[in-house]
């Protein structure tokens, strides 16, 4: 009888409490880490993440950690010999952050969590969906239906702000003799600004990134790729040889469309998809293959001889 009545909340997320194995309550907000089944009955979430919600997650959590590589290369300059630790740093505070992350979400002190299944993309904006029964008053049943597939992003983020305020100004000030005292902390100030840039985009795009980032991280690895080899002047393979950190760089472009395809093909069946991982050193051989014939000051010339 309970289960009936519990049936009559409207709305796709408004629920019942159940206390002791009975529904008790009026329709409502469920608590956190809760979700409203089919039954319109809080349910407490139990599952463990699928992998295509780690890989989101891990997605999530390199963003910060790409932009900081970056910035501490930008501002570096090329002499520098300070940018090596910073990276190693930058990596070290996303890392501990991510680990401190897991073990204070449920539960707590375990490197796992429990979570809610994404269904669809509404469950990323709730709030959007309160229902009003008699078109008057509004019944707010807004929550993280994700849990804890939002906050946790969020949380991540605080704690890598934290740790970067505590530990980069003292090694940069030490380590970074070669900078004017003007470019040594860019790429703390940088990160002061792209922290809140992050936290918006998960707060309100959080959704549309869930079901769109293998197709990005595609996409921005092979158009940065193209762009670092251009500026690079890598036209054959001795040009990319040559130095130890093209390389570096290559292999980690490599690692990052290896991530694109496997999120986008999730592994359902791996003797599908595994083969397909046989295409990650494709751009880049296409690149060197052709880069001669597309060689700007080559179609220069080539033009000013037609005239």
């Amino acid at each position: 009888m309970a289960v009936a009545m519990s049936s009559t909340c409207p709305g796709l997320y408004c629920g019942r409490i159940l206390v002791n194995g009975s529904v008790e309550g009026e329709c409502g907000v469920c608590p956190r880490g809760e979700r409203a089944n089919i039954q319109k009955v809080c349910e407490r979430c139990t599952e463990s993440p699928e992998l295509y919600d780690w890989l989101y997650l891990g997605f999530m959590a390199m963003l910060p950690l790409v932009l900081h590589w970056f910035f501490i290369e930008w501002y570096s300059g090329k002499k520098s010999s300070s940018a090596l630790l910073q990276h190693v740093t930058a990596m070290m505070e996303c890392g501990i952050s991510a680990v401190v992350t897991l073990l204070v979400t449920e539960p707590v002190g375990i490197l796992s969590i429990h979570s809610c299944r994404v269904q669809m993309l509404s469950d990323w904006y709730t709030m959007l969906y309160n229902p009003s029964p008699d078109y008057i008053n509004t019944l707010h049943c807004t929550q993280e239906a994700v849990y804890p597939l939002y906050t946790i992003v969020l949380i991540y983020y605080a704690f890598c702000l934290v740790l970067m305020m505590l530990l980069r100004p003292l090694l940069v000030k030490k380590i970074a003799c070669g900078l004017g005292k003007s470019d040594r902390f860019k790429s703390i100030y940088a990160a002061l600004y792209f922290f809140p840039i992050l936290t918006v985009l998960q707060a309100v795009g959080g959704g549309l990134l869930y079901y769109a980032f293998p197709y990005i991280i595609l996409v921005l690895s092979l158009v940065t790729l193209a762009v670092y080899m251009s500026a690079s002047e890598i036209q054959s393979f001795k040009n990319l040889v040559t130095k130890k950190k093209r390389l570096v760089v290559l292999f980690s472009h490599w690692l990052l469309h290896a991530y694109g395809i496997i999120s986008i093909s999730r592994l359902d069946k791996l003797e599908q998809d595994l083969p397909l991982l046989a295409l990650v050193p494709g751009p880049a051989l296409f690149y060197i293959a052709t880069a001669r014939f597309t060689e700007p000051s080559r179609i220069l010339s080539e033009g000013g001889n037609g005239h």
